[in-house]
């Protein structure tokens, strides 16, 4: 709808489309749910993959919180800067270039092993496109039951809200915000937008997909 708005106001035809999404049928997008999304691979399943590549993906992606395509256009030399990565924009979602802190030896061992392995390439084989290695990706995963890696990222969301913090986030089983101090809650709004900018989010309501609770404005 935000595409079709844009596109009415450029030809000068705002009334062609009403303002408000209930007029359409379209309701409210809602971003929370109770359930906790948040996913962990461990070593004997990530052995189970047999591509190499999207082995070494999935191991960055879930330290690191990567999204899919960040985690398979990866390339180790450009994107270590010793205490933090930094992703390219023709890698993350809208085109900015990201930061992404390097705080634990688990972090430095993943990026270790993917420098021993990639080199100076990337986490794409040389003979293969993005779009190939992306369906490779795909394919591998599902092949074990790997669905939705995207868990991945909400599992990276809850472990750093709980560091920043001190406590669990709502969808780990931690307090609602209504439940905080008003210390907590000032702590809790700064940890949201650390973790939101980490992920590559521009609105930290969207970080309640991650965490749950509620933000305020």
């Amino acid at each position: 709808m935000a595409h079709l708005r844009w596109w009415a106001e450029k030809v000068g035809k705002n009334s062609v489309i009403p303002k408000d999404n209930i007029q359409l049928g379209i309701e409210h997008r809602q971003y929370v749910t109770a359930e906790n999304k948040a996913k962990h691979v461990d070593e004997q399943t990530l052995t189970q993959i047999s591509d190499p590549y999207v082995q070494m993906s999935l191991r960055l992606q879930q330290t690191f919180g990567l999204r899919r395509e960040e985690c398979i256009k990866f390339q180790p030399a450009y994107a270590d800067k010793g205490d933090h990565l930094l992703l390219k924009g023709s890698w993350t979602k809208g085109g900015r270039q990201r930061i992404v802190p390097i705080l634990t030896a688990e972090q430095r061992d993943t990026l270790n092993q993917i420098h021993h392995f990639a080199g100076k390439g990337s986490l794409i084989p040389a003979h293969k496109s993005y779009i190939q290695q992306r369906n490779t990706y795909d394919w591998q995963c599902q092949k074990i039951g790997l669905n939705k890696m995207h868990g991945l990222r909400h599992a990276y969301a809850q472990t750093r809200y709980e560091k920043l913090t001190g406590w669990k986030s709502p969808k780990a089983g931690g307090l609602t915000s209504k439940d905080l101090t008003p210390e907590q809650q000032i702590k809790d709004q700064w940890a949201r937008q650390i973790i939101s900018r980490e992920l590559g989010h521009e609105r930290i309501e969207v970080v309640r997909v991650y965490l749950g609770g509620v933000n305020k404005r």
